[in-house]
């Protein structure tokens, strides 16, 4: 089995400063990690860094679409078209995200999702996050209001009959009728429950976290805001040590104070960078159709007619850059978009450059921009 050696990098290590290293790969693995020496040049193969930062590959645990496609399109060709979308940003394992939609339409999407996973031709499928459709309709945002429904738990177990251990994650508003059984049922079954386009006050939220809700998506955006006498939702996830929340980091749906809020509040360990990116990702400008409905994206900004956010077109680079020069720490940025959303989905050998770790693996510039992306130890993309 050939060992490939990735040479002249830099590598995050627990400082502040990233230190000269080199890594070898072998079988899909990380064989080995060294600081300071030339060790890869012993290798079967060798790749050149260039003396650019050698990253884990990142975790999007919340994408909708890529390259005009999206995945409720429920074809094969839509799914593989984000994965390969994915790794061009340096992403190397994501949740593929529905909408709120019929129950057909989301079993068409669970099937695409399922043949596609294991023949992935850039970025691993780690399972599906369904974004709905137990939503509230006042917190509803870009969701469609035809979809949206209180929880019906008959409905669920067939989504769980077709999914299998593909679901690994559920946005619910855990207020409505039948929320919070939702919510112990589907935690009583290691799925990750996550709150959103909630009208949850504080102490329903309070709930919900007890009944075993632990995650919050797209935090601060369909949600009931902070009030001084209404604290809301983002507060009571605030006060819990485990409960992680998902941060949208594109200078429109987060103000930079705000991620240093969330920063300072949650630390890297339990705050996730996702893209929460449609179709429009990767394309730019234009008229879409996400959800049911018209999308125009101006200058990067996807909005319904109303002016209504709707889903995001950053990349996870491009979030990593915009978290840093909001004035969090490097390491703590990578952290947020590589370890803690492996640790929320369970994935031991992902989001880490280890002895024994996968080989998941991006280098960046100094601007953050990818200039390869290594997957399972092959690279599946190179700029």
């Amino acid at each position: 089995m050939e060992s490939v050696g990735i040479f002249n990098v830099r590598l995050l290590g627990d400082g502040e400063e990233a230190l000269s290293g080199s890594v070898i790969v072998r079988g899909g693995q990380i064989e080995s990690v060294h600081y300071g020496n030339d060790a890869a040049a012993a290798a079967d193969i060798t790749l050149d860094g260039c003396g650019q930062l050698l990253i884990p590959g990142m975790i999007d645990v919340h994408i909708h679409g890529a390259d005009g496609f999206d995945m409720m399109d429920g074809t094969d060709r839509s799914v593989e078209a984000v994965s390969s979308a994915c790794a061009r940003s340096g992403c190397t394992s994501f949740l593929a995200t529905s909408v709120s939609s019929s129950l057909e339409d989301l079993l068409r999407m669970i099937s695409s999702v399922s043949r596609v996973a294991g023949k992935e031709p850039g970025a691993n499928i780690a399972g599906i996050h369904a974004e709905g459709p137990y939503l509230n309709l006042k917190r509803k945002g870009m969701q469609n209001e035809n979809y949206l429904r209180h929880p019906n738990p008959e409905e669920m177990k067939i989504i769980l009959d077709h999914t299998g251990s593909l679901l690994r994650m559920v946005t619910i508003a855990p207020e409505l009728p039948g929320g919070m059984e939702m919510v112990s049922f589907l935690a009583d079954r290691d799925i990750i429950v996550s709150i959103a386009h909630s009208d949850a006050t504080y102490e329903e939220a309070k709930q919900a976290f007890q009944c075993g809700a632990s995650h919050v998506t797209h935090c601060f955006n369909g949600m009931r805001p902070i009030h001084h006498r209404d604290p809301g939702l983002v507060v009571a996830a605030f006060e819990e040590e485990h409960v992680s929340v998902q941060a949208i980091v594109d200078d429109v749906h987060l103000h930079p104070a705000i991620v240093r809020l969330m920063y300072r509040e949650k630390g890297a360990g339990s705050m996730v960078l996702i893209t929460d990116a449609l179709q429009a990702m990767g394309l730019g400008d234009g008229k879409y159709v996400f959800g049911g409905h018209e999308v125009m994206v101006r200058q990067g900004v996807a909005t319904l007619a109303d002016g209504t956010l709707a889903s995001s077109t950053v990349t996870m680079n491009e979030a990593l850059a915009k978290t840093v020069r909001a004035g969090i720490p490097l390491r703590d940025a990578v952290t947020m978009g590589t370890k803690t959303p492996a640790d929320l989905l369970g994935l031991e050998k992902k989001g880490r450059i280890r002895d024994g770790a996968d080989a998941d693996m991006v280098l960046l510039d100094d601007e953050f921009q990818v200039l390869w992306t290594m997957v399972n130890g092959k690279l599946v993309y190179r700029r």
